[in-house]
């Protein structure tokens, strides 16, 4: 029996590895701030399931595995809202959807600076009318 629990134990740790270094990757490769958000955001959370639940399997039903479970339940709390936060800072502050903010990445390299001005202005004007 646990020789199965090892092995099940080792599956989860390498499935969680493997989202958090995807995750990664995503954070590098993607154009914008929006969706190298997303992806950490959503491979942090799987990813932290699964190692999580893997430390749980070798731990053993112990006081232990219950500070992982508290530990568990406190990230997958924190871990949306804290994205949730940030990206309703970063569209609240005026960044566009469309915007590439460092990495080197050109989201729309078609478009012309002008462009991204006025866009940013009609974005101001929303948002001053969403807080009127």
């Amino acid at each position: 029996m646990t020789t199965v629990i090892d092995i099940l134990s080792w599956i989860l740790l390498l499935a969680g590895g493997i989202f958090v270094f995807v995750g990664g990757i995503g954070t590098l490769r993607l154009p914008t701030f929006y969706t190298r958000m997303h992806a950490a955001s959503l491979t942090d959370g799987m990813g932290t399931v699964l190692i999580i639940l893997g430390i749980m399997l070798q731990a053993g039903w112990s006081l232990a595995a219950a500070k992982l479970l508290t530990i568990l339940v406190l990230l997958l709390l924190t871990g949306p809202t804290a994205s949730y936060a940030l990206a309703n800072a970063a569209l609240l502050s005026g960044m566009n959807l469309e915007e590439d903010e460092g990495n080197g990445n050109k989201a729309h390299e078609d478009k012309p600076h002008e462009d991204k001005v006025s866009d940013r202005k009609i974005s101001e004007n929303k948002l001053n009318e969403v807080e009127k």
